[in-house]
């Protein structure tokens, strides 16, 4: 048995952390969900930054699209929506047989409305409504300013992947506003099966401190935050206000490990796979992990629901002078910041292409 399939066993979800034309053309994400126990996809503006300027995949919807009128974010959304609805209704089968629970795909809001409630809020209702799909969970950073449109996304039935959380703190926030929106749902009378996962970042805590703490402490950072945040999880799946909820129809939100890439060339390329293997979770993975899982994976144990080692782990980081709280912050701005800089990026390619192909005819 492949790894990539113990671990499905197990009771984690693998998506798969990327999304191009190619997969699709070529039926790698078919074979990936048929042989690699692939459930789901994640995307975001990087992905596609690198799919579309790395491919001539797109050319020809690009090219018909621009003698149509379109260009910069409407036409991203375009191609971007045409992946993802392809990509969905490979996925359907399984979000049909697990009722909702897994089989999603993600598609991000503009990285440019972060600190605009509104304006994120419409963005989400606009983009699920035009891809037509109900296993389409758009994507909204879990920041100070992206919470209440969470909430109000909730509320309004659209289904949210909470992107940009980095620490159990950040996952209590996200997972408050997810339960405000159901729980005015209930109130009002409407449906409370709404779907969503809360996504906290990993490696990139261990990237942040490679230079800065011991050699005996590299390379745990990252699980230890985990595990302090799936126990803050498992605490809340369990608590009244959770159960209440549960009780009135809602389905729970499920927590993603992100960010699951192992950074440090010197560590196991599956590092935080083997490390984060835990029942009603998600982990999406980089292609390059998930393959590397199914040739030569080997999993460690289960995660408990106390946190196991995590606050001895963290001590011994703020002994090293790591203040965990000031750098979950710092990591969420940063995380942000780089996503409007791929955004930028990714409109700057649109409009090169665009013009290119347009000259070409």
């Amino acid at each position: 048995m492949k790894a990539t399939e113990a671990l499905h066993d197990q009771g984690q979800s693998l998506w798969l952390d990327n999304i191009t034309r190619d997969l699709l053309m070529t039926g790698t994400l078919q074979r990936y969900i048929g042989e690699l126990s692939v459930t789901g996809l994640t995307s975001n503006p990087t992905i596609f930054d690198h799919a579309i300027k790395n491919s001539s995949a797109y050319d020809a919807a690009i090219r018909k699209k621009v003698k149509e009128g379109m260009s910069g974010e409407d036409l991203f959304f375009e191609l971007a929506l045409e992946d993802l609805t392809r990509a969905a209704d490979l996925f359907r089968p399984i979000w049909d047989r697990t009722h909702g629970v897994d089989g999603w795909v993600s598609l991000e809001v503009s990285p440019l409305l972060a600190h605009d409630t509104a304006s994120t809020l419409a963005a989400a209702k606009a983009l699920h409504a035009r891809a037509g799909r109900p296993n389409l969970l758009i994507k909204i950073p879990g920041t100070k300013e992206g919470l209440p449109a969470i909430e109000e996304s909730i509320f309004a039935g659209i289904p949210i992947n909470v992107t940009l959380l980095f620490s159990h703190e950040h996952y209590l926030a996200a997972a408050d506003a997810f339960l405000r929106g159901i729980e005015r749902r209930v109130a009002a009378g409407l449906d409370p099966e709404v779907g969503s996962v809360a996504s906290v970042f990993i490696s990139r805590w261990d990237a942040a401190v490679t230079r800065k703490v011991p050699e005996a402490l590299q390379n745990q950072l990252g699980i230890a935050v985990a595990k302090r945040t799936y126990k803050a999880y498992r605490s809340l799946l369990g608590s009244p206000r959770w159960q209440r909820a549960f009780n009135a129809g809602a389905r729970p939100q499920r927590l993603l490990w992100a960010s699951t890439g192992t950074k440090d060339p010197t560590a196991s390329d599956i590092l935080y796979v083997r490390s984060l293997a835990a029942p009603f979770t998600v982990n999406t993975m980089p292609e390059g992990t998930l393959k590397a899982l199914a040739d030569h994976g080997a999993l460690g144990g289960i995660l408990t629901a106390d946190g196991g080692d995590s606050e001895e782990v963290l001590a011994r980081f703020a002994a090293a002078g790591i203040d965990a709280g000031a750098l979950a912050a710092q990591l969420q701005d940063e995380g942000a910041r780089s996503f409007v800089s791929s955004w930028r990026e990714l409109m700057d390619v649109i409009a090169s292409k665009s013009a290119v192909l347009d000259r070409a005819g």
